[in-house]
């Protein structure tokens, strides 16, 4: 204890150098490991290089500048984006509340469906017998609903009356059915013809939502229902098109069997031959009494009464045999014979997702 006191201050310095080379070595040590994980990050960046400068696509070199032509690109596609973003636009919900309770939504779905109605009335569209409700039957007459299926039916109820107002925009001649995907519990109680075994699907871009539709027209109004599908500022994508002859409605059977007249048409070729015998016997009966040729009288002479005129020949009318239609020779040929056709189409709702 002597020695250290008498030297204290070698001993506190060689303690305060002992822990100061244990820093020193605890430092050394870190910055050695980091050393090491920048020489790495060094090696792959250089190893990266290589590659960039040996793979077809170069970054650039000179006056090619690939990076630059990216960024230019990348705007391009940005600016695209915005010029088609006005095709893409939302469907409103019915209705387009911030919170929609039932009675909200049951007041929204009589008055579209009413609404849907008159429009096809005021189309000529004819519609399903039955007040036919546009795939809601199952929840026309209820007052609540599915806890959690608001906001999905009002969202369906407003792109069905997009659909429906393109069809009757192109005067079609009837709508037999609007079908859509399950949504809530009440619909397992609705019709099974409402309803699709298709689900939405969500991808990294966008939500596609699937619809069928089946409906009657000519081939001028499908032209119609497809521009107006293609020309909507929503984003209507039709997936499949089925076209067939629509079936012929029976016509209705007569009451009553036709009655078959006879009209009697006057000849006046025939009148006329009639009118000169009876002038020319009025002459003869005249001549005979003045001459006293008649009644068994002597014949004193005299000229012979001549006829007025000899009666032109009599023409008849022959009937075509029955059966028989004459050939019309007027007119244009029939170039197209338009029939009624019965078209299913398949189509997608494509929703964009708000953007990040």
């Amino acid at each position: 204890m002597s020695w250290i006191k008498r030297n204290l201050f070698f001993v506190i310095g060689s303690l305060v150098a002992l822990i100061l080379m244990g820093l020193a070595g605890w430092f050394l040590f870190s910055k050695w490991s980091l050393n090491n994980e920048v020489l790495a990050t060094l090696n792959s960046d250089y190893e990266e290089l290589k590659r960039l400068n040996s793979a077809p696509l170069h970054p650039g070199s000179g006056s090619v500048n690939n990076i630059q032509l990216a960024k230019e690109q990348r705007e391009q596609l940005r600016d695209y984006l915005k010029k088609i973003g006005p095709y893409f636009q939302p469907v409103p919900r019915i209705p387009d509340l911030a919170k929609i309770t039932d009675r909200d939504f049951s007041a929204a779905l009589s008055q579209t469906v009413e609404q849907l109605r008159a429009a096809a009335t005021n189309a000529s569209v004819a519609l399903p017998p039955d007040s036919y409700s546009f795939s809601f039957t199952s929840q026309k007459s209820k007052i609540s609903f599915a806890p959690g299926s608001l906001n999905r039916l009002a969202i369906q109820l407003g792109e069905i009356k997009a659909i429906a107002d393109i069809l009757f925009d192109a005067k079609i001649n009837a709508l037999d059915n609007l079908r859509r995907e399950r949504v809530s519990q009440d619909d397992s109680f609705g019709l099974q013809t409402d309803y699709l075994s298709e689900k939405t699907e969500t991808n990294a871009l966008a939500v596609v939502t699937p619809y069928e539709l089946t409906f009657r027209c000519f081939s001028s109004e499908l032209a119609a229902v497809l521009g107006g599908l293609a020309s909507s500022s929503h984003a209507f994508l039709v997936k499949s098109l089925n076209v067939e002859l629509a079936p012929a409605v029976a016509a209705p059977e007569p009451t009553s069997f036709p009655v078959m007249s006879t009209v009697m048409v006057p000849n006046p070729m025939r009148e006329e031959a009639m009118s000169r015998q009876q002038q020319e016997g009025s002459a003869q009966a005249a001549f005979a009494a003045r001459y006293g040729l008649g009644g068994g009288q002597q014949n004193l002479g005299g000229i012979a009464l001549r006829g007025l005129s000899t009666p032109p020949p009599q023409q008849t009318y022959l009937p075509p045999p029955s059966g028989s239609v004459p050939a019309n020779r007027g007119g244009l040929p029939t170039v197209l014979d338009e029939k009624l056709l019965k078209i299913t189409v398949n189509l997608f709702m494509v929703k964009p997702l708000p953007a990040k």
